[in-house]
């Protein structure tokens, strides 16, 4: 009776063993690969684009304007800018000219498990008048 039970006892771990699923094996480890949007050519290119292409009334050259500009806007899966908001602005036509340049430029989207998302940014960007 003593070896049926050890039998049964050893054939019952055995079957629910081989059913259990090794987490160690990196083919079944889920796979959360997330970024978020960037400019490809590096943080620092893009503020050069975008102080190469503003272009200031002459009011805001007279004042000598400078400050820091911070706006929000999404990248869309296709790399598009939408939804362009000015958070904190410095008026005399530079926060209109921010949405002109930046929605120009193309930023590589957000990827939230392998599928590429719309995300939003906020950016703050100094701006100097000359």
């Amino acid at each position: 009776m003593k070896i049926l039970l050890s039998l049964l006892v050893f054939v019952c771990l055995s079957f629910t063993s081989g059913f259990s699923q090794n987490y160690t094996d990196k083919q079944n480890m889920p796979v959360n690969t997330n970024q978020e949007p960037f400019y490809p050519k590096g943080e620092k290119e893009f503020y050069e684009f975008v102080n190469k292409n503003l272009r200031f009334s002459d009011e805001a050259k007279k004042a000598n304007l400078s400050g820091d500009a911070t706006v929000s806007f999404d990248v869309k899966a296709d790399s598009s800018i939408v939804n362009f908001m000015v958070i904190t602005g410095l008026g005399m036509g530079v926060d209109e000219e921010l949405k002109r340049v930046i929605e120009k430029a193309k930023f590589s989207p957000a990827v939230q498990n392998g599928f590429k998302v719309k995300m939003n940014m906020m950016v703050t960007l100094p701006i100097k008048a000359n």
